[in-house]
């Protein structure tokens, strides 16, 4: 009997390479192999006690039944005031708002809300992606219908788009461009000015060539600034303000990674638009997130701030740690991290090189694949994250300082032994 076949756009999906490496990592951890891991983007804090108090509380005084689909009124209106009061998102009410199974999730709906499958001889409909990227981005867009365009970055200008390279990039087929600030992988930010010129071209672009242009602004890092540069949401500039969805979480920021609790916005009457097909389509997914996790939710966002930034200012330390940690070995090209709590360094300059088991390294692949397997040092390949990435490999400072400084005399003594 031949085998039995699955759908082609499971078969054919790229799998994360993140998820991937990390599981190979904790599989060794628990097989008691001495294995020093850089590679989820999780932090290692624990959830605010509040928080899970407050979860608790729900739980135990019965609050396990269906809810409304996006979320209930009292937990949409606080984001939604969060969004006004911190964001600048100044449209924005509990309508605009779709509390989702984290921000993964609420990318997922929402791309498959945006783009269309062609038809007859339509063409694919564009989904404009600076390079590097999350390596879910594309995927998800693709599996939506969605072609993806490429707009390369590099170290030289901390992975970031110009407005020329966002104008050659739109044309009349475009229907999405890509935000992320602060950066995963990259650990970099756009300042105020340029993402307001960013979305100045496309404002221009949109009343030119592409009239259903919309912009998606993944912020799930924005509380966790390292320095120099303040976290700013393109929503609020007014040109663009009701063509943005912005997507965020409590993951990243508050130490809820297993929550899974994430929500999207838009403003306006398109993002009333927007959220009742959200709704349309999350009602035939997973309906309501869990339902005790709403006042967990809530209670985050309104009492919780001296413990992000308590979380924050860690992440500071661990980033300036890791920076002079890096820039002391050689050969080695390491932006500055501004946002998130990751490094990208480009390890390039060893590719070629022999380790002390035979492999010859040709890729970050190669890299991290040796590392692990021969000084049991797990970092995140970069080539998933498109462009440039094949040259580097993303590092999670989601660790204690003394974790990041065992960590990087393995990473020098594994570089130093490559002949």
């Amino acid at each position: 009997m031949s085998p039995i076949s699955v759908a082609r756009r499971a078969s054919t999906l790229q799998p994360s390479v993140t998820i991937a490496m990390a599981n190979r990592a904790k599989a060794m951890i628990r097989e008691g192999i001495d294995v020093l891991a850089f590679t989820l983007g999780e932090p290692d804090f624990d959830t605010p006690q509040r928080v899970k108090d407050a979860a608790i509380k729900a739980l135990l005084a019965g609050q396990t039944k269906y809810m409304p689909t996006l979320g209930d009124p009292d937990t949409r209106k606080v984001i939604a005031d969060k969004l006004v009061r911190e964001n600048g998102l100044a449209a924005t009410t509990p309508d605009h708002v779709a509390v989702t199974a984290g921000g993964k999730h609420a990318l997922y709906v929402l791309f498959h809300c945006l783009f269309d499958q062609p038809r007859g001889g339509e063409a694919l409909q564009e989904f404009v992606l600076q390079s590097p990227s999350w390596v879910s981005y594309g995927p998800i867009a693709e599996l939506a219908g969605a072609k993806v365009v490429d707009v390369p970055t590099g170290p030289g200008n901390d992975f970031k788009m110009t407005p020329e390279q966002l104008r050659q990039a739109i044309t009349p087929r475009s229907r999405a461009v890509m935000l992320n600030s602060p950066s995963n992988p990259c650990g970099t930010m756009y300042t105020e000015a340029e993402l307001r010129a960013l979305a100045g071209v496309i404002a221009e672009r949109a009343k030119a060539v592409a009239p259903d242009l919309v912009i998606v602004s993944d912020e799930i890092y924005e509380k966790i600034t390292l320095g120099g540069v303040k976290h700013f949401s393109i929503g609020s500039v007014p040109e663009v303000a009701e063509r943005t969805i912005t997507v965020n979480g409590l993951s990243k920021a508050f130490a809820m990674t297993g929550w899974r609790a994430g929500y999207a916005s838009g403003q306006g009457e398109f993002g009333l638009r927007f959220m009742k097909a959200m709704s349309t389509l999350q009602g035939q997914m997973t309906t309501n997130i869990t339902s005790f996790v709403y006042p967990a939710i809530r209670v985050a966002l309104t009492e919780c701030a001296d413990d992000v930034e308590t979380m924050r200012q860690a992440f500071v330390r661990r980033g300036e740690v890791i920076r002079e940690r890096l820039g002391q070995i050689p050969g080695l090209r390491v932006p500055r991290p501004t946002g998130a709590f990751y490094a990208f360094p480009d390890v390039s300059a060893y590719f070629g090189k022999r380790t002390k088991g035979g492999r010859t390294l040709t890729s970050s692949l190669d890299f991290c694949e040796a590392m692990l397997d021969e000084d049991r040092l797990a970092m995140i390949p970069g080539e998933d994250f498109g462009g440039c990435g094949r040259n580097h490999v993303r590092i999670s400072f989601a660790c204690s300082e003394a974790h990041i400084h065992k960590g990087m005399d393995r990473f020098g003594q594994f570089l130093s032994s490559l002949k």
